[in-house]
């Protein structure tokens, strides 16, 4: 049983993470050196971003929690 909420929790923080907009430019411009160098940038995400941010934080943990229970139980 814990076995397919895990699987089930893996696939959604996959989608989760995927529906994120980038905070950055990406990795590409930090060896090109295009643009300011915005690393640990101070974004304020608002609305549905802020909603799938912190669903994708409480998915993750939940994934940790149950990997942890899978391995003892």
């Amino acid at each position: 049983m814990l076995d397919i909420v895990l699987m089930v929790v893996a696939v959604l923080l996959i989608l989760l993470s995927l529906l994120q907009s980038g905070k950055s430019d990406g990795i590409s411009s930090a060896f090109s050196g295009s643009g300011g160098l915005n690393l640990f940038a101070n974004v304020k995400e608002r609305g549905p971003e802020k909603t799938i941010s912190r669903l994708t934080l409480v998915l993750g943990i939940a994934f940790f929690v149950l990997v942890i229970l899978v391995r003892i139980v």
